[in-house]
C-alpha cells in the first residue's frame, strides 16, 4: 500500500509546486516509508509514497508511460487481485510490459479502457492518472472504499491525497469546520457522511466512483453498486456459492512478495481466513502461517461479560492455532500503550475517532509490523451477512435512524446550548439516514420485511462498514503495515446482497449462512460461538487515565473543546468516570469511558488542527 498526493494548478511556478508537493507527501510518509518519488511538470504536480509489496524495481512511481501521442502520468495506492488476468487481456490487445507489478497493469488498463478500467479490476485501490497533453485528471477508488482518496478545488486548480493531512498541509487551505462540519462530528461521529470530508471545502471520492478534472472542473461518476436481483439458488447452492467466492477471495490476497500473515481473534471470520492461508501456506511449501491476536493487560481480572461481549477469545484462538498449526503471537497491550496513542490515532484519521478502539489497533499493527508487512484481516463480513444485533433484534431493525447511534439525546445534552438550539442535530441525522435509504436500490414486489433488510444492509454498507474500514486503514497505514480484507471483495458482495434474510439467518444463528458455507473448514466449537465483538480493555486504568486527561483539559483557562460542548455537563459525566452515560455512544464498544476519551480527541484536534468554526 503507499499514498499518493496531487495539485493542479495553471498560476503556479514549478518550483513552487515542488516545495508544496513535498510538503503534502511528507504528511503521508507513514503510508510509505519505503521510498518517495514525485513528477512535476506544467500545470501538475504529484507526489508517491511507497510502501513496497509487489516488484521493488517495476512498480516505482509515479509511473509513466507514453501511448499514441499521450504521455500518462499514474499515482497509485491499492493492490490488485486479478492482476494476471487484466495483464493477459491486454497482452491479448498488444500491450507489453518491462515488470509484474500491479501499477502497471493499472496504468496500461487506463490507456486502453479510459474511465471503464475500472470494470475490470477486482482489488482495493485509489489512483489517479494524468493525460499529459489534454490537461486531464482521472481519480478512481475502489468499489467498496477500502483505500482513501479525498480531494479539494482550490483557485480553479484541484488538489487530491490519500488524507486529509496532504490537503491541509498546503499553505493556502485553512482547516475549518463548518454548520456540516460541526453536525457531523457532533452528530454523527465518529461516523461521516459518505462523500463528506468534514472540514470546510474537502470531499471524499465515495467508493465506487470515478471522477475527471478538466477546464477546472471536476464531475464524478458512480461506476458501481450493488444490483438487486431475484435469488434464484437454493439454500445448498447458496451454501456452496458463498464459500467458492469467499475461499477464492482469500487465496488471491495471499499474493505478495513480502511475508504475510493474518489477524487472529478467534471468531469465525478471521478464523475462516486463517485456516485457508494456512492450508495455501502449507501446500505452497512456505512454511508456518503466522498469525496475531490482542489481549489487554489483567484483562482475566477485569473482563465483563455482556451481551456483546459474552466471552474471551483465548480459548478459540488455541484452538485455530493447533488445528493448522500457525506461528501465533498474542499480544498483550497495557494500559499506557492505549493511552500514548489516542493523540496519534487522531492524528492518523485528521478526525476525532473510536478512542481505545482505535489506539489499541494502532499498537498492534506496530507490532504486527514487527513481523510482517501485510496482513489478512475479517473486516466487512457481518455488513454484508448480517452480523449485528440491529440486523434481526425489532426494536432495532425497525427505529428511525441509524441503530448504532442511539445517543441523540445524550449527544444534545452534552453541547453547549448555544449550539444544540442553533442546529437541528436530531433533524440532521435523520435527513442524512433517508438520504441513504432512499438510495438503497429495492427490488420491486417485494415483501416489507424484504425491504427493509434490504435498506438495513445498504445503510451498514455505506456507513458503519465505512467507519471500520477507515479505522483499519488509517491505524494499519499508519503502522506502515498493508492490511487487506478479502470480506470486501466486490464479487461476493454482490452475490451476498441479493441471498434472502431467511438464507443469511439460517437456524435464527448471525451469519448462519456463513457459518454453514464454512463447515469443516473450522472446528463446530469456533464456527457456531456466538458474535464476540473487537475486545476492548475493562482495565480500571484506563478510565482513570482519561478522566485525568480531561481533569486538565477542564482546569485550563481555554479549551477549544467547550467552544462546542458545554462545560459542565462534561465535567459531570468525567466525575461519574463515564457511567452516567446510559447508551452506547456509538455503536456497541464506545461506553463512558470511551465517551470520555473521545472528547479528549476532538479538543486535541481541534487544538492540534488549529481548526476555525464558523458557525
Amino acid at each position: 500500500m503507499c499514498g499518493l498526493v496531487g495539485w493542479i494548478d495553471y498560476n503556479s511556478r514549478e518550483d513552487e509546486k515542488q516545495q508544496v508537493i513535498n510538503e503534502m507527501a511528507q504528511k503521508i510518509q507513514h503510508r510509505g516509508p519505503d521510498d518517495y518519488q514525485k513528477w512535476i511538470k506544467g500545470p501538475a504536480g504529484f507526489g508517491h509514497r511507497r510502501l513496497i509489496v509487489v516488484d521493488p524495481t517495476g512498480g516505482v512511481q509515479p509511473m509513466v508511460r507514453q501511448a499514441a501521442g499521450e504521455e500518462y502520468i499514474l499515482c497509485y495506492n491499492g493492490e490488485l487481485y486479478n492482476t494476471d488476468e487484466v495483464r493477459d487481456q491486454l497482452k491479448a490487445k498488444g500491450w507489453s510490459f518491462k515488470g509484474h507489478s500491479d501499477t502497471e497493469v493499472v496504468l496500461i488498463s487506463y490507456i486502453e479502457w479510459g474511465t471503464n478500467c475500472v470494470d475490470y479490476m477486482n482489488g482495493i485501490f485509489a489512483f489517479s492518472v494524468w493525460e499529459v497533453n489534454n490537461e486531464r485528471l482521472f481519480i478512481a477508488r475502489d468499489r467498496l472504499g477500502v483505500k482513501p482518496l479525498f480531494y479539494s478545488e482550490h483557485c480553479g486548480g484541484l488538489l487530491i491525497s490519500s488524507e486529509i493531512k496532504g490537503i491541509l498541509a498546503h499553505p493556502d487551505v485553512e482547516a475549518a469546520i463548518a454548520e456540516e462540519g460541526i453536525l457531523e462530528v457532533l452528530t454523527l461521529g465518529p461516523s461521516r457522511t459518505p462523500g463528506h470530508g468534514v472540514f470546510e471545502n474537502i470531499h471524499e471520492l465515495r467508493p465506487g466512483h470515478f471522477a475527471v478534472f478538466e477546464k477546472g472542473n471536476i464531475s464524478a461518476q458512480r461506476y458501481w453498486n450493488v444490483r438487486s436481483e431475484k435469488h434464484t439458488h437454493s439454500f445448498t447452492e447458496t451454501v456452496d456459492r458463498v464459500r467458492e467466492l469467499f475461499m477464492d477471495a482469500v487465496e488471491r490476497q495471499l499474493v505478495s512478495d513480502v511475508k504475510l500473515g493474518t489477524f487472529l481473534s478467534g471468531g469465525v471470520d478471521s478464523s475462516a481466513i486463517t485456516a485457508i492461508a494456512a492450508e495455501n501456506y502449507k501446500t505452497g511449501k512456505l512454511g508456518e502461517l503466522e498469525t496475531f491476536s490482542i489481549d489487554y493487560e489483567e484483562q482475566s481480572k477485569y473482563f465483563q461479560k455482556n451481551a456483546f461481549q459474552p466471552d474471551r477469545d483465548l480459548e478459540y484462538i488455541n484452538m485455530v492455532q493447533k488445528k493448522h498449526q500457525t506461528k501465533h503471537f498474542t499480544l498483550e497491550a497495557s494500559v499506557e500503550d492505549l493511552v500514548r496513542r489516542l493523540e496519534r490515532s487522531v492524528e492518523l484519521r485528521d478526525l476525532p475517532g473510536m478512542a481505545d478502539v482505535d489506539s489499541s489497533l494502532l499498537w498492534f499493527c506496530e507490532k504486527i509490523k514487527n513481523h510482517v508487512t501485510v496482513a489478512l484481516s475479517g473486516e466487512c463480513a457481518d455488513e454484508i451477512f448480517g452480523g449485528y444485533p440491529w440486523y434481526y433484534r425489532a426494536e432495532d431493525r425497525d427505529r428511525n435512524g441509524f441503530p448504532w447511534i442511539r445517543s441523540v439525546d445524550e449527544r444534545q445534552k452534552l453541547v453547549k446550548k448555544d449550539i444544540s438550539s442553533q442546529y437541528d442535530m436530531p433533524a440532521y441525522m435523520m435527513r442524512r439516514y433517508l438520504e441513504t435509504l432512499n438510495e438503497a436500490p429495492l427490488l420491486p414486489g417485494e415483501s416489507e420485511n424484504a425491504k427493509k433488510h434490504r435498506q438495513m444492509f445498504y445503510l451498514n454498507m455505506n456507513w458503519f462498514m465505512q467507519t471500520l474500514l477507515e479505522r483499519k486503514d488509517r491505524m494499519s497505514m499508519g503502522a506502515s503495515l498493508e492490511v487487506r480484507v478479502p470480506f470486501s471483495d466486490h464479487r461476493l458482495v454482490e452475490y451476498a446482497w441479493n441471498i434472502p434474510w431467511e438464507m443469511k439467518h439460517y437456524k435464527d444463528q448471525e451469519k448462519g449462512l456463513l457459518r454453514e458455507a464454512l463447515r469443516g473448514v473450522l472446528p463446530d466449537k469456533v464456527l457456531f460461538r456466538k458474535k464476540n465483538p473487537y475486545p476492548k480493555t475493562f482495565h480500571p486504568d484506563y478510565t482513570d487515565a482519561v478522566t485525568v486527561w480531561m481533569d486538565d483539559i477542564l482546569q485550563r483557562s481555554y479549551s477549544p473543546l467547550f467552544d462546542l460542548f458545554d462545560k459542565e455537563e462534561v465535567r459531570k459525566l468525567n466525575d461519574s468516570k463515564g457511567k452516567s452515560l446510559s447508551t452506547p455512544w456509538f455503536g456497541q464498544l464506545m461506553t463512558g469511558p470511551q465517551l470520555i476519551a473521545n472528547l479528549c480527541q476532538i479538543n486535541h484536534w481541534l487544538e492540534t488542527y488549529r481548526i476555525s468554526i464558523k458557525s
